[in-house]
């Protein structure tokens, strides 16, 4: 009984601190600005400029790669693509284009293909780009093919909550794009950034003894992905805390006017963001601030954002901003710490040295359990890298290596959660489906080629597999298209 109860205890401390190192490492300079793009382009975004490039009825030869691109510009992990993707799909993108979207954008990180091709090696980064494009795009157009009707019924339905808004001020499109740099400025990892441009000395020394209190807390091995909290991360979690306070009482009823609580939520918003781009080393004499380029662009773009708001937004504009971007906190925030304290548990678990037995071979088996390693061992943007090194020193095939890399941005179970919460639960289980299959094709054929399969022979393996998926596709719409409509009275 006492050695049950251990690892009860053992699986939700696990889960706890994986949940508090998330808030504390990805949730800031990542989704708070995840979180405010989102919510402008709702609010400020006319639906006839979605649907002009992304839209249902938009020709498939520039809605499908306009996804591709915007999803390569805006190169993001996961947890920050899908809040975005629920701007898009709610503004009237087509259902074909935001899955586009919502795979490729954190599949192509730019940041991470290179770190895989430097870290791993070349042919898998080549092969996860490629491929990443070419299976998102047939997700897309798939989901798309399969839920026609509902596709028809979400643009109706934006039609009418979206009519009226025809074109967008300079102004606006100025704040968006303002709030774009603040998302790229906090998390790209290049060296003007991440350099030191100056440095402060302050005599705490009760902050070094709080970041090993918490290591002590929330024990972590850096060496499988896991990340431990900070002291910087204690503070940030409680101003976290602090700003879903304020903007539960300013922004729940912000259509009925500002109230002081209006500014001092996002008042600290701001302020949280200039904290978490700052880099603090604790020692034992005190506290070093590290004053980086990411710190000033961060403060930058703040301080450009405050103005704005002030000077150039409307007053409805700023109500519409602030509410939507409130309603996908709402929406997608508590999903997200539920999924991550469960991957936390599952993570708990699972143990990596599995794999050397089951994925070590380029089997179907061995691609699948690749993909389910994608879901319940979800690791952040860059930390997925070293980790498949590490699966990859341990014994796994090349082949399902990149089957893991493809459905880790994918298929998280937090996002698989959130993306239900968007698109409804058929939706995203079916896109699950598809997901997993792709990837797993995917890595079957790189592993065939690994192996010494020739090119020739392995581009008419995928010639065949898309034959086959395309006959079954055109079956299920010329059935669908051959149905007899129903009069309605």
């Amino acid at each position: 009984m006492t050695n049950i109860l251990d690892t009860v205890l053992s699986l939700l401390q696990s889960g706890a601190g994986n949940l508090a190192a998330y808030l504390a490492a990805h949730v800031l300079l990542c989704l708070l600005p995840a979180f405010t793009i989102a919510g402008a382009m709702t609010a400020l975004i006319p639906k006839e400029t979605i649907t002009r490039y992304l839209g249902r009825n938009t020709p498939k030869y520039i809605s499908y790669p306009a996804a591709t691109a915007a999803g390569f510009l805006l190169a993001v992990c996961s947890c920050t693509v899908i809040p975005l993707f629920a701007g898009i799909y709610k503004k009237g993108a087509g259902l074909g284009p935001a899955i586009t979207f919502l795979f490729v954008a954190p599949a192509v990180n730019i940041l991470a293909l290179t770190y895989t091709g430097t870290v791993i090696g070349a042919d898998l980064a080549i092969a996860r780009l490629l491929l990443s494009i070419a299976f998102g795009i047939g997700v897309g157009v798939i989901m798309a093919i399969l839920f026609q009707k509902e596709d028809v019924a979400h643009d109706k339905a934006t039609d009418t909550m979206f009519a009226g808004q025809a074109s967008m001020r300079k102004s606006t499109m100025a704040f968006l794009l303002m709030l774009v740099v603040l998302l790229v400025v906090g998390t790209f990892q290049i060296s003007l950034l991440k350099t030191t441009y100056a440095q402060v000395d302050l005599p705490w020394t009760g902050v070094n003894q709080l970041q090993e209190t918490m290591f002590q807390w929330v024990p972590f091995d850096a060496t499988k992905g896991e990340e431990g909290v900070t002291a910087q991360g204690v503070v940030l979690i409680g101003l976290l805390v602090l700003i879903g306070l304020t903007a539960w009482k300013g922004l729940e009823n912000i259509h009925d006017g500002f109230s002081v609580w209006t500014w001092i939520a996002t008042g600290l918003v701001g302020l949280t963001l200039v904290i978490a781009s700052l880099g603090v080393a604790p020692h034992q004499d005190g506290v070093t601030l590290n004053f980086t380029g990411k710190f000033f662009g961060v403060v930058l773009s703040v301080l450009v954002l405050a103005w704005m708001m002030a000077k150039r937004l409307t007053t409805e504009e700023i109500q519409g901003f602030l509410w939507e971007t409130w309603r996908f906190v709402k929406q997608i925030f508590p999903l997200l710490i539920v999924g991550v304290f469960v991957v936390g548990i599952i993570r708990g678990i699972i143990k990596p040295e599995w794999i050397e037995a089951i994925a070590g071979q380029n089997t179907v088996l061995g691609n699948f359990v690749g993909v389910i390693f994608g879901v319940f061992m979800y690791f952040p943007t860059l930390v997925e890298v070293p980790i498949a090194q590490m699966f990859l020193d341990l014994g796994m095939h090349r082949g399902p290596l990149l089957a893991y890399l493809i459905s880790d941005p994918e298929l998280s179970l937090q996002s698989i959660l959130i993306t239900a919460s968007i698109i409804g639960r058929l939706k995203a289980w079916v896109y699950v489906g598809w997901v997993a299959l792709f990837s797993t094709a995917a890595g079957l054929l790189f592993g065939a080629w690994v192996n010494g399969t020739s090119v020739v022979l392995i581009a008419l393996y995928l010639a065949g597999f898309l034959a086959l998926l395309s006959a079954l596709m055109w079956l299920f719409n010329h059935r669908k298209v051959s149905e007899p409509a129903v009069e309605v009275n």
